[in-house]
């Protein structure tokens, strides 16, 4: 049920056959998986680019300044 909601998957674990990487092309997110940390660095309210196509994250702001 989250697909309809997110504008794009990050994933510490999985592949590019894993089933949150195919549901995501199902739907046309931009998806980056088996980042192995992306949960220990990222924080809900954090603005992130996500980019598929070269499976990178990238940070642009942070929810409730720095850290």
């Amino acid at each position: 049920p989250y697909f309809t909601l997110i504008a794009a998957l990050v994933t510490d674990i999985g592949s590019s056959v894993s089933h949150g990487a195919v549901v995501a092309r199902e739907y046309g997110l931009p998806c980056v998986v088996n980042t192995l940390g992306a949960s220990r660095t990222l924080r809900t309210g954090d603005r992130v680019r996500v980019d598929g196509d070269r499976g990178t994250v990238t940070l642009l702001e942070t929810a409730g300044g720095p850290r």
